[in-house]
């Protein structure tokens, strides 16, 4: 636990750098753009399939239903940005994650050689291959929270750090050994790399913190790669 939170501290530390800064703000914007043009297209879907005025049995006619709808779609949109934001701000940052992680060495570890850079192609397709393995599993997560009960943050923030961590930690270490020696290194340090991804997850329930957290996490990955590697 030591030494993730060390890793941790180490990232939020790196804030002051211009380039860790230029990551995260680009990420916050596209990640609040997505999320709003998500948020216009369920608006304009209420708009057009319900109607000003329905006919209510025993009732009559009733209006205002389209604008009660758009009301609690705001409400409905912030519960789901709390499930959605973890696959879609994760995606984002993935696409980041070597300008991220390049910050951190240049600072933290100097003396690296250059780390195989990821092609825009490599990049993208993990991007959406996170987001897609994210969606479902938290999709899969949904339909248990019911039954869940008090334990529903400790079920969202397991399946999510699990993720978090197996991902970003594998990425980020396949930078500098190939993808064989990576799944190793995470399956030989797999529960204090779930016990960082946790860590990463817990923050992603809270609206506004959440928007910041992707970044972080990729930093903190990064010092933990070096650190176990060099362990």
């Amino acid at each position: 636990m030591g030494m993730i939170l060390s890793a941790f501290a180490a990232a939020l530390g790196q804030w002051p750098d211009p380039r860790f800064r230029r990551v995260v703000l680009l990420g916050v914007g596209l990640t609040l753009g997505l999320l709003v043009l998500l948020y216009l297209g369920v608006l304009a879907t209420i708009q057009l399939l319900v109607p000003e005025t329905t006919d209510l049995p025993l009732v009559g006619p009733v209006g205002g239903l389209d604008t009660v709808l758009s009301i609690g779609s705001v409400l409905l949109m912030l519960l789901a940005s709390v499930f959605l934001m973890v696959p879609v701000a994760s995606a984002f940052s993935g696409l980041f994650l070597e300008s991220v992680a390049d910050a951190v060495e240049d600072r933290h570890y100097p003396a690296l050689p250059p780390a195989r850079p990821a092609g825009l192609a490599e990049g993208l397709a993990g991007a959406v291959s996170f987001f897609g393995v994210a969606l479902a599993a938290n999709l899969v997560a949904l339909l248990l929270w019911p039954f869940a009960g008090p334990l529903v943050p400790v079920l969202f923030w397991s399946l999510n750090g699990y993720l978090l961590g197996r991902e970003y930690f594998t990425l980020v270490a396949q930078r500098r050994m190939d993808r064989a020696a990576a799944r190793a290194l995470w399956r030989a340090n797999k529960a204090r790399i779930w016990g960082a991804g946790i860590l990463m997850a817990a923050p992603l329930s809270v609206p506004l913190v959440n928007l910041l957290i992707p970044v972080f996490g990729v930093a903190t990955f990064t010092h933990l790669v070096h650190r176990l590697t060099r362990r």
